[in-house]
């Protein structure tokens, strides 16, 4: 018997390993270069947490999450989302007394119990960002911009950013009551029809398409908001013109979760199917209060790691990633070999990406070794070389091969790799 990873539960290993690395680095370099700070945060938090800040109609809480009782007898949830900790962590440790809006990013898994596929799995993994603290417009936008510098960093091209408004804890209810008379209207199976009246926007979030093509022609929240919101959502998309941001209006994005307000908006790529969301996000203003705080507005996002490396494949998108190996040491003998230790930890100390070939290989093994990590360069170093004080370093590439005395060695090849 040989034991397999959990099902619905993607590994990355080498060489794709480097690529799910570059995808979560092109994303933190953005939210730093814009002022924000990492945030480690539990795996699991208390369940009513996620009841109330999620919202108990949602589908991530009545069916895909992960939750059981501890040995103290305390029921406990794996995190299937970021926000609502994130949330909590900074109300906890007094981050919102200080300079507002407190930014902040992290990444990691989340865990949601679903029928596993092609770009949804039970164990995914995301990149987070939460701005908390400022109501302004301007936030909005930037969190959008984070995101879409991230997906232009790895060349992704055929990203969309559908855009829209789900009004506020004012405009809202005439919108809701507007939209329930419609939906109590529509032949819906009993659970969809029970949804109806706790949070109808979830019905516009199914994705089945007998229930897309029933509600298509549904009230918009958009015909029914405030000037408030109105003025915030018309700021939110001049601002994203300011930015050369391209964006699709759309006027019936709910996105999964109770806790959306205001600006909600969702990347989408085409060529992943039904799975195409690749990240999204909006404005939580009242979720501080919802889970024992005081009024503290926020915004973020979550794009999906998982997913991302499914749209770089299928775009074929050439993601830079640092190289594994620059230099193989090849050491022929005992006494080399010790030498050779010594001068690839000068290599890596002086910021080179080096390894060595161990277990007393011949030059042929070697040489193998060599080719398969993929370095510039090779350095052999034998008894001769070192009674000339010499080590051979060979150019992989051209095949080009010379002598190189060894207290040199690290800045001929630091000066090879830098041109």
């Amino acid at each position: 018997m040989s034991f397999q990873a959990p099902k619905g539960v993607p590994e990355y290993y080498p060489p794709r390993s480097a690529t799910f690395l570059a995808v979560r680095a092109a994303f933190a370099e953005a939210a730093r270069r814009a002022g924000y700070a990492y945030i480690e945060t539990p795996v699991f938090e208390e369940t009513e947490l996620f009841a109330r800040g999620v919202g108990e109609s949602t589908d991530v809480v009545t069916k895909e999450m992960y939750t059981f009782a501890d040995r103290g007898g305390r029921s406990v949830t794996l995190r299937p989302e970021f926000t609502a900790g994130v949330l909590r962590s900074v109300l906890e440790h007094n981050l919102h007394t200080g300079q507002l809006p407190v930014k902040l990013w992290t990444t990691g898994p989340a865990f949601r119990y679903e029928r596993p596929q092609a770009g949804r799995y039970r164990q995914l993994q995301q990149f987070d960002v939460e701005a908390i603290g400022t109501e302004d417009p301007a936030v909005d936008a930037e969190t959008i911009a984070i995101a879409w510098e991230g997906y232009q960093a790895l060349g992704l091209t055929r990203v969309r950013l559908l855009l829209n408004t789900l009004g506020c804890r004012q405009c809202r209810p005439a919108y809701r009551t507007a939209l329930q008379e419609f939906l109590r209207g529509l032949d819906l199976d009993e659970a969809t029809r029970e949804r109806i009246e706790i949070n109808p926007l979830r019905v516009l979030d199914d994705k089945r398409p007998e229930v897309r093509e029933r509600v298509a022609n549904a009230p918009l929240i958009t015909d029914h908001l405030c000037a408030s919101c109105k003025a915030h959502h018309d700021r939110v998309r001049e601002l994203l013109a300011d930015l050369g941001i391209p964006w699709e209006d759309t006027p019936r994005l709910v996105r999964g979760l109770d806790y959306y307000s205001r600006t909600t908006y969702e990347f989408d790529h085409p060529l992943l199917g039904a799975q195409s969301g690749i990240g999204g996000g909006g404005r939580y203003d009242g979720l501080s209060e919802d889970i024992g705080g005081p009024p503290l507005p926020g915004i973020g996002f979550a794009v999906g790691v998982d997913r991302i490396m499914l749209a770089i494949e299928a775009e074929g998108a050439e993601v830079a990633v640092p190289p594994r190996c620059e230099v193989y040491g090849v050491p022929l003998g005992e006494v080399a070999a010790r030498r050779m230790f010594s001068l690839v930890g000068e290599l890596r100390r002086a910021g080179v990406a080096a390894d060595m070939a161990y277990g007393g290989k011949g030059l042929k093994g070697a040489m193998k070794g060599a080719d398969r990590s993929g370095a510039a360069y090779a350095v052999i170093l034998g008894e001769r070389d070192l009674e000339a004080g010499t080590a051979q370093v060979k150019d992989m590439a051209g095949g080009e091969q010379a002598a190189v005395p060894l207290e040199e060695i690290v800045e001929t090849l630091k000066g090879r790799l830098s041109r």
